[in-house]
């Protein structure tokens, strides 16, 4: 029976370490979504649209990973698009604690289990929100973003 599996996330922008999990995802599930969400908390750099775009330049090369995007809770989607399971890669302990209390809800929601994937250690301290802050401050960031992510970013700061 076909796994499909989902990875949902900001991805404002997508990192070499987000990358990681989903490639990782698509060698382990038949099909693999990234589900491009909406966090209020998190002020975007990319709108959803051009997250989308990004992911789906990043991920050219696994042929069973496709993109979407969605604004409300994600059991709905899981449940509108037949997925089976969710997938979140875990940085640290303070991910862990983040991400356990909403799998738990997930389960209980719908019954759809999650799958949490460790983030090769040289990934560990990359996130989203910190590349957006050193390439802010005229940082390289590009040994941490696939190189048209890079590129978008750097355009995007300066239209700033």
């Amino acid at each position: 029976m076909p796994t499909r599996a989902v990875c949902p996330g900001s991805f404002d922008p997508v990192t070499l370490g987000h990358l990681d999990i989903i490639t990782r995802s698509a060698a382990s599930f038949d099909e693999v979504v990234v589900l491009i969400t909406h966090n209020p908390h998190k002020h975007g750099m990319f709108t959803a649209e051009e997250r989308a775009q990004l992911v789906t330049e990043a991920t050219t090369h696994l042929p069973n990973v496709s993109v979407d995007t969605w604004t409300g809770l994600l059991v709905d989607y899981t449940q509108r698009e037949g997925i089976d399971v969710i997938v979140k890669g875990l940085r640290s302990s303070l991910d862990y604690e983040y991400e356990l209390p909403m799998a738990h809800m997930n389960k209980r929601l719908c019954g759809i289990d999650t799958f949490f994937l460790l983030t090769e250690q040289h990934y560990g301290h990359i996130s989203s929100t910190l590349c957006k802050e050193v390439a802010r401050y005229g940082g390289d960031v590009s040994s941490m973003l696939p190189e048209p992510v890079a590129q978008a970013m750097n355009a995007k700061l300066s239209e700033e």
